[in-house]
């Protein structure tokens, strides 16, 4: 009976232990891809739109000298000069003339002036304050007659680019009637041009000057490479945005050209891992999926930021548990996997 007994437990024990394995080899197993979670860092970027203009230190206006009637206008808006070009020819005005003329008269006067002088002190018949007193209007009438010469007042002159410069503004016409200190051109220097751009308050406070930035043509073309010259501190009242001068590579884009510049602020750290990995709840939050001695966990993180198919991401993960690729929409916490050979594909 004992030994009946005893074949009865033996029974029972292998049929568990077949039991056992049967749903062990039942559990289902996912066909997966995994990868090693690293941490690294992609750069933090601010994306901002606007116009190729002329810095403030580049632009000149060219003003009218004296009062004077245009002759001739060599150049038009939107034309490049050369160093020394001619850029227009002035007539001085009548009244300019006549203060010429009235100047070269002075002068004249007081020369004589001072020879009368300096012969009547060696006769005793004039002191050396009298001949200081003529020299000095000798030398004030040489002054004023200079400067008006200076001005183009002795004749026609012909007004001259002092640097090389793009014609951005022609304010005057053939035959125009100028009064001294009236705007007749605006120049701007082409190195001098920047990329002004208008950026939102919350991600001006990390744009620094010195800051690396790319710029790309709307219209399509190579990307460039500028530095930030200028964050301004005071927000646009037409925009809501805050001003961003970025340099351009001289003569690479036009004046007026609308551009997009990636300005890069910084380093976002953190583990890096390829877009693919990033699953999303059905709460809408987002998570990874990571293999723990092949079994499936879990892991809600925060994605800090994204570049080129690598997302930055935190949260309470395991460095050095792998993270699952293809696959991981299927599994849920606690589901086996089984890794794919290489060439083969995961589970769909």
């Amino acid at each position: 009976m004992n030994r009946s007994l005893s074949s009865v437990v033996c029974v029972a024990i292998m049929l568990s232990l077949l039991a056992t394995a049967g749903h062990a080899q039942a559990q289902p197993s996912v066909l997966v891809q995994l990868t090693k979670l690293d941490q690294g860092s992609v750069p933090r970027t601010v994306t901002a739109y606007g116009r190729v203009q002329a810095s403030g230190p580049a632009q000149r206006t060219v003003m009218a000298p004296l009062s004077a009637t245009v002759q001739d206008l060599y150049v038009r808006a939107g034309e490049t000069v050369a160093k020394d070009a001619p850029l227009l020819r002035l007539i001085p005005s009548p009244s300019a003339t006549a203060s010429y003329a009235q100047a070269q008269s002075g002068l004249s006067v007081a020369r004589e002036l001072v020879v009368r002088t300096r012969r009547m002190v060696t006769q005793h018949f004039a002191t050396q304050q009298q001949l200081a007193n003529a020299q000095k209007r000798e030398a004030d009438a040489r002054a004023t007659l200079k400067s008006l010469k200076m001005q183009g007042a002795g004749g026609p002159t012909t007004v001259v680019a002092s640097t090389n410069a793009i014609v951005t503004t022609v304010s005057v016409t053939p035959g125009s009637i100028v009064s001294e200190g009236s705007a007749l051109l605006s120049l701007v220097r082409p190195q001098g041009l920047v990329l002004q751009v208008g950026v939102i308050p919350t991600e001006a406070t990390s744009v620094v000057a010195g800051d690396p930035a790319t710029i790309t043509p709307i219209g399509g073309g190579a990307a460039l490479h500028g530095k930030v010259t200028l964050r301004g501190s005071v927000v646009q009242s037409s925009n809501g945005l805050i001003p961003v001068d970025i340099t351009v590579p001289g003569e690479r884009l036009f004046a007026g050209e609308m551009a997009e510049a990636k300005i890069t602020t910084g380093l976002i750290k953190g583990y890096v891992v390829p877009h693919q990995a990033v699953l999303v709840n059905n709460q809408g939050l987002p998570y990874v999926v990571q293999s723990v001695k092949m079994v499936a966990k879990k892991v809600l993180v925060q994605i800090l930021g994204a570049k080129g198919g690598k997302d930055v991401i935190s949260g309470p993960l395991d460095p050095a548990a792998p993270l699952v690729l293809a696959g991981n929409h299927q599994l849920d916490n606690g589901m086996r996997m089984r890794v794919a050979e290489a060439g083969a594909k995961a589970a769909p």
